[in-house]
């Protein structure tokens, strides 16, 4: 797929539409609490103002049922004119005579943030009339919010299709770049890493993976059910009953394929995410026990395994991490792929909660790339062509 980038385009004097991925967690007095996202997007802004563009801003945050005033973006603008170094103007409207004007008085070098553009459910329907809204405030548009890619929305791929001029932003391109590059052209051994709590989150890149990758480790809730697919007792734990055929599947292909797979031999176990409660390390889980970790040996296991990787790819945790009695695993296996990545390996760490869990324990910068997508980087390789992207290779 050719898709053209933000610096194909001639942005002087031009207004440049950009969506972004703003979708940033707030606390109870509407504070941001983690700005990450916004220094994200920092670099393909830079490049529109510095060019003499004017930059117009598209963003959602949270899942708003209408105008909530607890969920518009002003103290995103406010964030973003810090980090900037500049002003950055924010309307409290995302399409109509307002917006329109506000996007026609800005100066070139100067930057505009719609608002919450899922304060119209037209976004999320991609509907024609707010489309043309969307397409009415720029000249061109730019993509820089993989996050959302996936999404086939008025702001990710609507309004893409009425500007003549479309283009990847420096996030989007970086990527795309790591993501099917990783995939496509593996450095050394491909391991992959696959937790979190649900298979039935992961079966398009399970069977792709099982495919391409040297070697598949998979550990979290959604181990379980591999495990009780080849008969293994599993107490409490995670179970998607309806997933146990798609399991067996999978192990019987690495087994024709003669592919290693590897599953917890051992787990560490309670009867509640209670974190006071008694927890132990066992190999079989007992009846009225839960696993919410990887026992040590399957520590060692995974550890060994991405050591002796040159490509690495991870998404989703091997436990609870967010509770500390069963964030060993986690913790172990993320330490072992930054040693791996600072003796070369390249790692890639998909969003969502291992983005989370590898930011809280500050290995984020000993890590190639973080992924800014969960949903979307997971689409990505699993071999789907992402509406957000796709609609971009024609401009």
């Amino acid at each position: 797929m050719t898709i053209r980038s933000i610096t194909d385009l001639e942005l002087l004097g031009r207004r440049v539409l950009v969506r972004v991925d703003y979708n940033v967690p707030l606390d109870a007095e509407g504070r941001i609490t983690d700005d990450t996202r916004i220094r994200a997007s920092v670099p393909t802004l830079r490049h529109i103002l510095n060019h003499g563009g004017k930059a117009i801003l598209m963003s959602h945050l949270g899942r708003p049922k209408g105008v909530t005033d607890e969920l518009r973006l002003k103290p995103v603008a406010d964030r973003l004119a810090i980090l900037l170094g500049r002003p950055v103007g924010y309307v409290r409207e995302t399409v109509g005579p307002v917006a329109e004007r506000a996007a026609d008085a800005l100066k070139d070098g100067e930057c505009l943030l719609l608002e919450n553009v899922r304060f119209n459910d037209g976004e999320t329907r991609n509907d024609a009339d707010f489309v043309r809204g969307l397409a009415a405030l720029g000249d061109v548009y730019v993509n820089d919010a993989f996050g959302t890619a996936h999404r086939a929305h008025a702001s990710t791929e609507g309004v893409a299709r009425l500007l003549p001029e479309r283009a990847a932003g420096l996030l989007m391109q970086k990527e795309l770049d790591y993501l099917s590059g990783a995939i496509e052209y593996p450095q050394g051994k491909l391991v992959v890493v696959l937790g979190g709590a649900k298979v039935s989150d992961k079966i398009g890149a399970t069977r792709r993976f099982i495919e391409i990758a040297d070697g598949l480790i998979i550990g979290g809730g959604m181990a379980y059910t591999f495990l009780a697919s080849r008969g293994e007792a599993i107490g409490k734990s995670l179970l998607e009953e309806d997933r146990l055929d798609f399991a067996a599947e999978i192990l019987e292909r690495a087994s024709v394929l003669g592919k290693p797979l590897l599953l917890p031999t051992d787990h560490v176990v309670a009867e509640s995410f209670d974190p006071d409660e008694e927890t132990r390390q066992v190999d079989r889980i007992p009846d009225g026990s839960m696993g919410l970790d990887i026992g040590p040996e399957s520590r060692r296991q995974f550890t060994e395994a991405v050591r002796g990787a040159g490509t690495i790819l991870w998404n989703g945790p091997l436990g609870v991490f967010e509770i500390e009695p069963f964030a060993v695993g986690t913790r172990e296996v993320a330490q072992a792929i930054a040693e791996a990545t600072g003796r070369g390996a390249l790692s890639i760490i998909g969003g969502g909660d291992t983005a989370a869990a590898v930011n809280a324990l500050g290995l984020a910068d000993r890590m190639s790339h973080v992924s800014t997508g969960g949903g979307a980087s997971l689409e990505l390789l699993e071999g789907k062509v992402l509406p957000g992207v796709g609609v971009l290779e024609a401009g």
